[in-house]
């Protein structure tokens, strides 16, 4: 909404997209902000129920506009809410955008499915946009748009799980070894002792940290879309906990806020840049954690199979699978289950080769 050089006010609104996939616009004009605000709010309100064209020619470019803006926005977060947006614009629209959502088949689908497969889209992607696309359209039904949802005629792509490298206990105390005159040598002591979440590693302030207590609080998570950073809620309620911490995570904390206070940078982050402002995850990544495992010999992960890491660990160290799902916030326990599965083998083997020290002697005797 702007103010134009005559005093007039104007706004504009998507209202839906052509057969190319285009935005199709609409600009509303006022005396005042507030006309043009109420303009705008019936503008949107018509749209949604099919008054600006014929129902039966909505194309799927403008059912997925709408649905993103009117359900999507509301209920994801914003970093969500960009990738969901990606997907359609980039990955379907293209595609089927044109098509009228009444008239939209299975065929279709798979054709879609086909063409990003033709492009070398990996199985990955291919799922997601056949995920975007069944949401979407379900919504549809409910609505009562269409009358079925065509995506459960078509079968949903298969793709591998990505692959988890996870550092051994050795390779772990290289890297931290490695790490130990850098700044950030912290973040990593508690990225395999805890199992954080990256953004919840760079979330973190000193008031959700306890040291006397030996705990922390997860409260927040930091996000960046479009280049701007904020705290947001952690991923789910069952994200939102405390951890313990182990004695060499109390230590490499108090000693970083020692260094912090020196430096006059012991502020609202745990870990922040050299301002004392939040970190960028692309920075952290590209300036501190790949040079790291290059200076300790290591081989390239991501940064995310460190909380791989942490949670194969505790695995291997007998924890109950129940705690380790409450440290690393999973909402269920099936989570933690299905991911770290290549851990309980050996978890098995190992129980077994414990009731046979504790009953063995005695079954054997009684044979």
């Amino acid at each position: 909404m702007f103010r134009r050089r005559d005093g007039v006010w104007a706004g504009s609104l998507t209202v839906g997209y052509d057969e190319r996939g285009t935005r199709k616009r609409r600009t509303v004009y006022g005396a005042t902000k507030g006309d043009v605000l109420e303009k705008l709010v019936r503008l949107r309100a018509d749209a949604l129920a099919g008054v600006l064209g014929d129902p039966q020619r909505l194309t799927v470019a403008t059912f997925l506009h709408r649905w993103l803006e009117d359900v999507a926005r509301p209920s994801v977060r914003a970093s969500v809410h960009r990738r969901y947006t990606e997907i359609v614009r980039l990955r379907i629209v293209p595609q089927i955008g044109g098509i009228a959502l009444s008239r939209l088949t299975p065929v279709h689908v798979q054709s879609l499915l086909t063409s990003l497969e033709d492009k070398g889209v990996s199985p990955r992607g291919r799922q997601m946009a056949y995920d975007r696309l069944h949401r979407a359209l379900g919504q549809a039904v409910q609505w009562g748009l269409v009358p079925r949802n065509v995506c459960d005629a078509v079968t949903r792509p298969r793709a591998p799980r990505p692959t988890m490298r996870v550092l051994t206990p050795e390779q772990v105390n290289v890297l931290l070894a490695a790490a130990r005159e850098d700044r950030f040598h912290a973040l990593y002591v508690l990225a395999v002792t805890t199992g954080l979440r990256q953004g919840e590693l760079l979330g973190l302030q000193w008031d959700d940290v306890d040291l006397p207590r030996a705990v922390l609080h997860v409260r927040h998570a930091l996000h960046e879309v479009a280049g701007r950073l904020w705290l947001d809620e952690p991923k789910t309620p069952k994200a939102r906990r405390a951890v313990d911490l182990p004695a060499v995570a109390v230590a490499a904390l108090c000693e970083h806020r020692e260094r912090l206070l020196a430096k006059g940078q012991a502020r609202q982050f745990v870990f922040c840049d050299t301002q004392g402002g939040p970190v960028r995850k692309s920075n952290l990544v590209r300036r501190s954690f790949l040079p790291l495992l290059k200076r300790a010999g290591l081989p390239r992960i991501r940064f995310h199979d460190l909380r791989h890491t942490a949670a194969t660990l505790l695995l291997l160290q007998g924890v109950h699978p129940k705690v380790v799902q409450e440290r690393l916030g999973h909402s269920q326990i099936s989570i933690t289950l299905d991911t770290y599965s290549h851990v309980l083998p050996s978890m098995g083997r190992e129980a077994a080769a414990k009731l046979d020290a504790l009953l063995g002697t005695v079954a054997v005797a009684k044979l």
